[in-house]
């Protein structure tokens, strides 16, 4: 079976959302099996509704490429709810991102976040050449 390739799915899928949506993007890591997203919701932006939307039409592309019927795969694709945790200060926001960023290598997957390529870390960095671009912000 030829499996989709699930990043660049999720990838796609955030960046129609950021369009359809009042969000900014601030910072992502896509692990193995999880993400971490930091976004700055727009006023009138429910977050929930936006979390949701992204999960549900990436598990619908991913569902559709694989050519699996969703009611006869035997596991979740995601999990239910999403952890959030508000954050009211330019420090809280930075702390959370270098938190993201710092995830692979706490894993063990990398030595530095910048040899991590699924994250924005690089972005920060000055390299534009990254999965997604990030939104400049001003708390």
């Amino acid at each position: 079976m030829n499996m989709p390739n699930t990043k660049e799915i999720l990838i796609d899928q955030i960046r129609l959302a950021r369009n359809r949506h009042s969000f900014k993007l601030l910072g992502y890591v896509f692990m193995p099996e999880h993400v971490h997203l930091v976004i700055y919701p727009l006023p009138d932006t429910k977050v929930g509704y936006l979390i949701g939307a992204i999960k549900s039409h990436m598990a619908k592309r991913y569902f559709t490429a694989a050519n699996i019927n969703p009611s006869d795969f035997p596991n979740v694709f995601w999990q239910k709810r999403c952890y959030d945790h508000n954050c009211h200060t330019v420090s809280t926001v930075k702390e959370k991102i270098k938190y993201c960023h710092n995830n692979p290598v706490k894993r063990g997957l990398v030595e530095s976040p910048g040899d991590w390529p699924w994250s924005s870390y690089n972005w920060y960095c000055g390299d534009r050449d990254v999965p997604i671009s990030i939104d400049s912000y001003e708390l």
